[in-house]
């Protein structure tokens, strides 16, 4: 919104308005006041939910300090949302269709989780939204990110080309939205493709249509429909390992935001030509804006940790915890870095993994011997650690670490071919 009013004051030569071009500048701006707002507006949210007695029902799960939460304000991520989404709508450019799927997507994902608390605080129904409707709302999310890459002129990654092969136009390797007289110049073409990121195979570019290949002349319309598929199945799983992961003060958040500062530097060396050009990496037009977006959910989740860390003062709900999960899956979908997810959520995936093999082996065991076993003493994974009776805050910190890990493994990555 600002973006577009400082571009008009620029050409009347107002002072200082020509730094709301500089990416840097604008995710500057949007980590500070997503913040502020986080850490000052959070303040009124969490005693507005207090007079409201929104709390959090604790079932008795034999947990050490699990009854001292009960009574906790939840539905906190109303706060994350806003202090996502004001700083986007203020800085980001909104004619970017990166942005808008951003913004769709927090939205979207937000009602969701609304939801399922509002059923599970107001209505008293312990299960809150029925898991069919939130697996619909999550495949509808993966459609409209799937079909709009798809579909959208604007949605296009840009190749080098031979000088040989035709449709080539001279580019010239510099930031985007500026001029260099003395800058490298290449022959580059905008292309739809279904090429993403992944590491160990040669130049960390795999295509999805190689599986599609035996379609002929079908096989790029095929390979789009596998995309889609994968879209789904990525926003689905990623969204619900945010949410198991949201059962200890802190720890969703601060991994989201672990997360979240890996994705910005993925989208800013993604969205800059000459830093694609230096590593090798897929470039992708105007995905730099992205950073933006990113920077105001890093400042969001931050903040949040002022009222969510041990002791949590409130917690974030599935408002929170499906949107991050969400957001997380679909900024990574839209930078073509969905099958480093893996390694970047592997926190996420460990929770996720823990409860399938949980559930999976009780059911197996109760069918062959009578009675079901279990893997670990409690899932997700983080419980079986507080069974053992190790204390909350180190359990989060030793996740954040593993998380840190992962997240610097995961850029390492883009260099092993």
């Amino acid at each position: 919104m600002l973006y577009h009013l400082f571009q008009y004051l620029e050409e009347l030569n107002f002072p200082g308005a020509g730094m709301f071009q500089y990416i840097t500048f604008r995710s500057a701006c949007a980590i500070i006041l997503s913040l502020i707002i986080a850490t000052v507006i959070g303040k009124k949210v969490i005693r507005l939910l207090r007079r409201q007695q929104i709390g959090e029902e604790i079932r008795d799960l034999g947990l050490a300090g699990q009854m001292e939460k009960k009574g906790t304000p939840t539905m906190g991520g109303i706060i994350i949302l806003l202090a996502i989404l004001i700083p986007v709508l203020l800085f980001a450019r909104l004619d970017n269709v990166y942005t808008q799927l951003m913004i769709i997507s927090t939205v979207w994902l937000g009602c969701i989780g609304f939801a399922d608390d509002y059923i599970k605080v107001f209505r008293k129904h312990k299960e809150g939204l029925k898991g069919r409707f939130k697996v619909i709302g999550q495949v509808g999310l993966g459609l409209i990110v799937g079909l709009t890459l798809y579909m959208s002129d604007d949605a296009v990654i840009r190749e080098r080309v031979m000088p040989t092969e035709q449709g080539g136009v001279v580019t010239s390797v510099v930031d985007e939205g500026f001029v260099q007289a003395d800058a490298q110049k290449v022959l580059t073409k905008d292309v739809k493709s279904t090429k993403t990121t992944i590491p160990f195979f040669k130049d960390n570019e795999f295509d999805y249509a190689w599986f599609t290949s035996f379609a002929g002349k079908y096989a790029d319309f095929w390979g789009w429909l596998l995309f889609v598929v994968v879209t789904i199945f990525i926003i689905t799983a990623v969204s619900n390992g945010a949410n198991l992961t949201d059962g200890l003060d802190g720890l969703a958040t601060g991994t989201s935001a672990i997360i979240g500062a890996t994705l910005g530097i993925l989208a800013y060396v993604s969205g800059n030509m000459v830093y694609a050009d230096y590593l090798n990496i897929m470039y992708i037009p105007h995905s730099g804006e992205l950073v933006v977006f990113i920077s105001a959910f890093i400042g969001a989740t931050i903040g949040f940790l002022w009222y969510n860390s041990y002791p949590a003062q409130v917690f974030m709900g599935d408002t929170g915890s499906l949107a991050l999960g969400g957001i997380i899956a679909v900024f990574a979908i839209i930078i073509h870095k969905e099958l480093l997810i893996p390694a970047l959520c592997g926190v996420f995936l460990m929770e996720n993994l823990s409860v399938v093999m949980q559930v999976s082996y009780f059911k197996y065991t109760k069918r062959k011997y009578g009675e079901g076993r279990r893997i670990f003493l409690m899932s997700p994974l983080h419980h079986h650690f507080q069974k053992k009776g190790i204390p909350e805050p180190k359990i989060v910190t030793r996740f954040w670490i593993i998380g840190i890990i992962l997240a610097v493994v995961t850029i390492v990555t883009l260099k092993i071919r």
